[in-house]
């Protein structure tokens, strides 16, 4: 059994419509937030088991970078931000052949949102964090099948004037995480189906649709959360006993 047995304890998230909400341990610089915001706190408040490092190896043919280039294209026109309220809201426009959008931070769903021909689409965060990931993606039917999820967007970031701005890594930024893996079968936590090239991240700090190159994996495309998946930890997929021998390691990951 690989040694992350509890990323589907995440999936079941997935299913609510509320988020919830998550610690920032941002690898990298993130964009300056207001500081009357909250840390994001993850999302699994039960105990997490210290895992030492062990070592392993891989599949022995490294993965190729998969593609989501059929799928619709991201909702864009995102604007909006911080309101007095303490609220985060905002809007984006339509996706030709969408029929609903869902809206996510840090990897939670935060809103679903049918398409009934509406001017626009407004999005609602009633308990923002800092430095939280709002990302989005379009439809093309409302039964949540692994086909009709479109391309997740980019992540956005309230900034220090209070505005959701864009955020991704940087490319090269390069991440010395402690690698786990996983051979759960059906839809990532994103809705994708879980398969090699797809891996768990916190999506607090790794924004999903993030790609690296994983040293003696290949490349990873992030589409996926676990509950024992925080701070500096990925989860790789892996068929069968691959998931086993692969074990724990910890290793540069380089953000392409």
């Amino acid at each position: 059994m690989p040694v992350n047995r509890f990323r589907r304890a995440a999936v079941l998230a997935f299913a609510g419509l509320t988020s919830l909400a998550a610690v920032v341990t941002v690898p990298v610089t993130a964009s300056a937030a207001p500081a009357a915001l909250p840390a994001c706190q993850h999302f699994y408040t039960g105990t997490i088991p210290d895992r030492p490092v062990t070592g392993g190896h891989g599949p022995g043919t490294e993965v190729g970078q998969v593609s989501v280039s059929n799928r619709l294209p991201v909702p864009g026109g995102v604007s909006g931000g911080l309101g007095s309220d303490g609220k985060v809201t905002f809007t984006f426009s339509r996706v030709p052949g969408a029929v609903a959008y869902r809206a996510f931070r840090n990897g939670q769903a935060l809103q679903w949102i049918s398409d009934w021909g509406q001017a626009s689409f407004l999005v609602t965060d009633a308990t923002p964090c800092q430095n939280a990931n709002y990302q989005l993606y379009a439809m093309s039917a409302e039964d949540n099948t692994p086909a009709s999820i479109g391309q997740i967007s980019t992540s956005y970031h309230v900034n220090a004037s209070n505005k959701l701005a864009p955020f991704a890594l940087a490319k090269g930024t390069v991440l010395n995480y402690k690698v786990t893996s996983y051979n759960d079968t059906g839809q990532t936590a994103m809705g994708y189906l879980a398969g090699s090239g797809y891996c768990a991240v916190d999506a607090r700090n790794v924004p999903w649709g993030t790609r690296f190159y994983v040293p003696g994996y290949g490349h990873c495309y992030a589409a996926d959360i676990g509950s024992w998946i925080k701070d500096d930890i990925v989860d790789v997929w892996l068929p069968g006993t691959q998931a086993d021998n692969w074990g724990i390691q910890r290793l540069n990951l380089v953000v392409e």
